[in-house]
C-alpha cells in the first residue's frame, strides 16, 4: 500500500497541520497527521479536510522553542518534552541538509529504545510520514517526518529491567502467554511502570529477512487478537498492532543491520500494550461475513474516530477476513468522532 494522491490534498492537509503541535490538552497526541495519511493511502484524499474540519477542536499552536538543539548537546534534550519545537526544527535542518534515509538511519536506533514514548504514537507517525515519503518526496512530507521525529525525541521513553518470561513458537501464542499487570489503575505511565514480566518471543532471530517475517506476524497476529479481546480497552488495545506496524512499514528505508533490532522492540512494545490493557475474557468471534475491505474503510471513515481509521489501515494492510473482523469491532466499540 502506498500513499497515492495526485490531487496535492494530503499535502496541503499536512501543510495546514505543521501549524499544529503533536499534543494537545497538556499530554494527549494529535492524529491528524497519521489519519490523513491513511486516508491517502486507501483512496480517500478528498475526505481529508472535511476529516480534519471535524478533528479541529483538538488541534493546538505549535509549542514555544526553549533552545537549539546541538549536534553536541543532544542527549541533554532527549525526552524533554517541553523542547518538541527545539526537536522539530533540528530534524527539519537535518532532512534539509541530507537525505531522509540517512537521516533515519542515524536517529532510529539511537530513538529505537524509547519506542514506548507517549503509547507510541511517535513512532507510529514516523511510520506513517515515511510510507508518504516513499510515495512521493516533497517538502511537506519532509517537514512530516521532522516533526514525527521531533515528537518521539521530545518524548522519548525507554523501558529497562524487564524479567524474561517462557515464550512460545508463534505470536498469536506469545501474546496468549503475556500475563497482565497487577494493577489496572491508572494511565498509560502508571500501567507501563508496572509491566515487570513479558514472555520472549523471536528473540534467536539474528537474520534480516526473518525478523521481517515474523514482524509481519507479529502484526497479524496482534490485529486478529484486537477481535476478541480489544473491548479490554478499545483505544489503548489498538496500539498492540498499530505500533509494530509502523515499524514493519519503515524497516525498507532502513538499513538490513536495524532490521533484527527493530523486530525485538517492537515486541516488547507490542507485548507490553497487551499486558497493560488485557481483556478478563475474550470474546468469542464473529466472521465478518461478506463485507469487502472498501466497504469498512466506508465505514471506519463514517465513524471517524483516529483509532478507528488507524486500525483499519493496519488491519487492511494484513489484508485477511479476521483482520477486517478487527476493524469492524474497533467501530463497535468505539465512540464515533462526532460525538
Amino acid at each position: 500500500m502506498t500513499t497515492k494522491d495526485t490531487s496535492g490534498q494530503l499535502d496541503e492537509a499536512l501543510e495546514r497541520l505543521h501549524t499544529s503541535g503533536p499534543e494537545f490538552r497538556g499530554w494527549l497526541t494529535n492524529h491528524a497527521p497519521m489519519v490523513v495519511e491513511a486516508l491517502t493511502a486507501h483512496g480517500r484524499a478528498g475526505a481529508v479536510h472535511r476529516w480534519l474540519d471535524l478533528y479541529r477542536d483538538r488541534l493546538e499552536e505549535f509549542p514555544t522553542p526553549v533552545a537549539p538543539v546541538t549536534d553536541a548537546d543532544w542527549r541533554e534534550a532527549l525526552g524533554d518534552p517541553r523542547r518538541a519545537a527545539d526537536w522539530i526544527a533540528y530534524f527539519t535542518r537535518a532532512l534539509g541538509d541530507r537525505p531522509w534515509r540517512d537521516v533515519l538511519a542515524e536517529w532510529w536506533p539511537r530513538l529505537l529504545p524509547g519506542l514506548y514514548a507517549a503509547a507510541t504514537h511517535p513512532v507510529i507517525r514516523v511510520g506513517h510520514a515515511v510510507r508518504a515519503l516513499e510515495a512521493e518526496e516533497n517538502e511537506p512530507r519532509l517537514t512530516e517526518l521532522a516533526h514525527a521525529l521531533g515528537y518521539w525525541a521530545a518524548r522519548h521513553l525507554p523501558v529497562t529491567g524487564l524479567e524474561t518470561l517462557p515464550g512460545a513458537a508463534t505470536a498469536d501464542a506469545a501474546l496468549d502467554a503475556v500475563p497482565p499487570v497487577e494493577s489496572d489503575q491508572g494511565g498509560y505511565l502508571a500501567r507501563l511502570a508496572a509491566v515487570h514480566r513479558l514472555p520472549v518471543w523471536a528473540d534467536d532471530v539474528t537474520d534480516p529477512d526473518t525478523a521481517r517475517q515474523r514482524l509481519t506476524e507479529l502484526v497479524r497476529a496482534a490485529t486478529h487478537r484486537y477481535a476478541t479481546h480489544g473491548h479490554g480497552e478499545e483505544t489503548m488495545l489498538v496500539h498492540a498492532a498499530t505500533a509494530p506496524n509502523a515499524v514493519l512499514r519503515t524497516l525498507p528505508s532502513l538499513p538490513r543491520r536495524l532490521w533484527v533490532p527493530s523486530l525485538h522492540a517492537a515486541w516488547t512494545a507490542s507485548a507490553a500494550v497487551t499486558a497493560m490493557y488485557a481483556a478478563a475474557e475474550p470474546v468469542a468471534y464473529r466472521a465478518p461475513g461478506g463485507i469487502t475491505a472498501e466497504e469498512v474503510v466506508e465505514r471506519a471513515l463514517a465513524h471517524g474516530d483516529e483509532h478507528v481509521i488507524k486500525l483499519t489501515d493496519t488491519a487492511l494492510d494484513v489484508g485477511d477476513e479476521r483482520a477486517l473482523a478487527a476493524a469492524l469491532r474497533a467501530i463497535e466499540l468505539s465512540r464515533p468522532l462526532t460525538d
